[in-house]
């Protein structure tokens, strides 16, 4: 116990706290171009189809890892001297996308749809862009043994940032305009601001060394008769995209890796899809599912990503995973009990607060262990590709949980959601041995 104690201590460090609030940052814009948006739209009487190509509007999240490497790469003009590299680009994401969410909630939907999809790209391309800035800056900021804790207080940052751009949006939306709704969600992205102005820049020695190997090939390509601007487009184009992607494929069971980051969360992912049209379908009413799953739900996520980011600090990450896991596929099985039970309230507080806080508990040990698996010299770069990786199961898998579920039934879905858990921890525990990872932080 008093180990624990001591390592709950990391919470309160500086830099461990700036990083919660810039989680809030990172989560507050998703839901102003998903939820909350499709809700305003249906508000204005936009039809349910058109509700529906608005979801390609979040089609930036999933490509980010495209533009990722301009990111890592590029110095911004002047500013990146007085500030440093990672603030200054995420300083310039940040002001667009203030001004892009201004700019949404002033578009009108129903008069002029095409505008409002516009602004709704835009909000979704500077949201994504931040989020590799504060990833890398996460990430670059932190010790090995301290990224457990940064993903944790990442983790309830982003949640914090969503349930204020959800729930507390739409209740707003009855007392004010949409356009005042927007505005204030808008100015609430100066939380990220003021954090990145108030907390230096991380040094990264690795990616100076990258520089130095650019210029290094400029100098070797014009020495050899290439045009200054096409020596500089060679060795650009190879440090920011050849290199993160070379230096990644060149390791010992990238493959399983990859395999690994799409499966682990393949069963949270499923059961999420269906988690609303079950509470629905066994007798539940809005006011209950909202009460049960805001209230216990919030509060059992964010206890779960504090305790998930000691256990990576205790035994690190590898470990962490492989105990996070195996207490998340058990918690589904609280979801086929309650199938069983039927309207049960009780049943359902204990089903969503235990599956809450091990989905917090893992979820930050994967944060973690996407984190480690970066390179500084190509961080935002590799982790950008990698988090890309983990939304496949929600994007893709995810869209058959619906004909699992009219399959087998409730109860059969969620032990399926269960099982489909545990290849991922037999494929970790395989890597664990194979590849010889070891804690970073033994216990």
């Amino acid at each position: 116990m008093r180990g624990w104690i001591e390592a709950s201590r990391i919470y309160f460090d500086r830099r461990i706290l700036a990083i919660l609030f810039l989680g809030f940052s990172s989560g507050l814009p998703l839901l102003l171009v998903y939820g909350t948006l499709s809700y305003w739209l249906g508000v204005e009487g936009v039809s349910l189809a058109t509700i529906g190509f608005f979801s390609l509007a979040r089609l930036p999240y999933t490509f980010k890892f495209l533009w990722a490497p301009l990111i890592d790469q590029v110095r911004l003009p002047i500013v990146h001297r007085l500030i440093g590299h990672r603030r200054s680009w995420a300083l310039l994401s940040q002001a667009c996308l203030i001004a892009s969410i201004i700019g949404l909630g002033y578009s009108n939907p129903s008069e002029t749809p095409e505008l409002t999809a516009l602004f709704a790209v835009l909000v979704a391309f500077f949201s994504a862009t931040q989020d590799i800035l504060i990833d890398a800056y996460r990430i670059e900021l932190l010790k090995d043994d301290e990224q457990g804790a940064g993903a944790a207080m990442y983790v309830n940052g982003y949640r914090l940032g969503m349930l204020i751009a959800g729930a507390v949006a739409i209740g707003l939306s009855d007392w004010v305009s949409w356009p005042v709704v927007y505005t204030i969600m808008g100015g609430l992205i100066g939380v990220g601001m003021i954090t990145i102005l108030l907390n230096r820049e991380p040094e990264n020695l690795a990616a100076r060394a990258q520089l130095v190997e650019r210029d290094g090939q400029y100098d070797e390509l014009v020495a050899q008769g290439k045009a200054p601007w096409l020596a500089a487009l060679i060795a650009n184009f190879n440090i920011a995209v050849i290199q993160p992607f070379k230096d990644f494929m060149t390791r010992a069971g990238w493959i399983w890796v990859l395999v690994f980051i799409i499966l682990y969360k393949m069963g949270e992912a499923m059961l999420g899809a269906m988690a609303n049209p079950f509470y629905h379908q066994i007798g539940f009413s809005g006011a209950e599912i909202a009460s049960v799953t805001k209230v216990f739900g919030l509060a059992a996520t964010i206890i779960g990503g504090m305790i998930g980011g000691i256990v990576v600090y205790r035994y690190g990450v590898m470990r962490a995973l492989l105990y996070c896991g195996i207490v998340q596929m058990l918690s589904t099985l609280l979801f086929a009990i309650q199938a069983e039970v039927g309207h049960h309230i009780p049943m359902l507080m204990v089903a969503i607060s235990g599956e809450n806080v091990t989905a917090g508990m893992a979820t930050t040990a994967f944060v973690a262990y996407l984190s480690s698996q970066c390179n500084t010299a190509y961080t935002a770069t590799q982790y950008a590709l990698l988090s890309s990786f983990m939304a496949i199961p929600r994007d893709m898998f995810a869209a058959f949980s619906g004909v699992l579920a009219e399959q087998v039934g409730w109860v059969g879905f969620f032990v399926a959601c269960s099982a489909i858990a545990a290849p991922a921890l037999v494929l970790l525990m395989w890597m664990m041995k194979r590849f010889d990872h070891q804690a970073k932080n033994p216990a």
